[in-house]
Order: structure tokens, then C-alpha cells, then sequence
């Protein structure tokens, strides 16, 4: 399976839909086979990667909804990628996973911007959670946008 095609080949979103887009990352196929079927339950729709450099490449040309980046990957790890996202992405909200239970580790990711820290193996309680999370975020992130453009059309009557 050739997750850079999957990557590259994923539209963009429709702000409008109730759908969301979540990008896994995550080495083992295995994982991302069974959370990809998990969030397709849940009505997401979803794309993968197989390391942090190609979900730093997907975020760079796509807005997904969410992220879900697991610590340890080749090329490119989570807590790296995660560093990056928030630079170019300050308020895409971003899921850590690993099977690593260091409350150093889960500190660092929150420090850095990581909106949740999900232990591996993973319940479906805890998927349902990030799910729900991740759609009233988007809802917020709706509504700060539609406020915004509201005050730049604002503005331009002033002038």
C-alpha cells in the first residue's frame, strides 16, 4: 500500500461539511488500517501517512480537521512534525498517539500544542472521544472564521 499516493490524491475539504477530515500518521499499516476503519465509523473521512514528513506535506497543501501523529515514525517523528504543524498551522488541532507512557513525552506534546495524548492500543471509547473533540472544534474554527470575515466586510464599508 502506497500511502504517498493517498496523500497526494486527497481533495480538500468542504468547510461546509459536517465530515470531517482527519490525516493519520502513523509507520505501522496495520494501526492506521484499523483507526482509519474506527473513523470511518464515526463518519470521517480519512487519509494517511506513513511518517511526519508527508503529514507536515499533506498539511501544507490541505486543511484537515484534525491530525492524529504517532511519536515514533522514520524520517520525520510526531513531536518533530507535531513542531512544524504548529508553525505553519497554530490552531489545527493535533491528537498524539503512542505506545510510549512517558509523562515526559505526553508533557512535551502538550507544551507544544497537542490538543490530546491517546495511550496505544487505543479503546473505541477514546477514538469516540477525539471524534466528538475534533467536530466541535471545527464548529469554533467555523465560527471564528465566519466572525472574522464578518469584520473585514466591516471594515470595508468604512472606507
Amino acid at each position: 500500500m502506497d500511502t504517498s499516493n493517498e496523500v497526494a490524491s486527497a481533495q480538500a475539504p468542504n468547510v461546509e461539511s459536517d465530515k470531517l477530515l482527519i490525516l493519520i500518521a502513523d509507520d505501522s499499516r496495520l494501526l492506521r488500517k484499523k483507526l482509519h476503519e474506527e473513523l470511518n465509523r464515526h463518519g470521517c473521512e480519512v487519509v494517511e501517512a506513513v511518517n511526519g514528513k508527508e503529514a507536515i506535506t499533506y498539511v501544507l497543501e490541505h486543511e484537515p480537521d484534525g491530525v492524529i501523529l504517532d511519536i515514533v515514525m522514520p524520517i520525520v517523528g510526531g513531536i518533530e512534525a507535531l513542531e512544524f504543524i504548529r508553525e505553519v498551522a497554530p490552531d489545527l488541532p493535533v491528537v498524539m498517539l503512542s505506545s510510549m507512557n512517558t509523562p515526559q513525552k505526553l508533557m512535551k506534546c502538550l507544551k507544544m500544542g497537542a490538543i490530546d495524548f491517546i495511550q496505544k492500543p487505543y479503546t473505541r471509547e477514546q477514538i469516540a472521544r477525539t471524534v466528538d473533540r475534533l467536530r466541535k472544534l471545527k464548529v469554533k474554527r467555523l465560527e471564528k472564521a465566519t466572525e472574522n470575515a464578518a469584520n473585514e466586510f466591516d471594515d470595508f464599508d468604512e472606507i
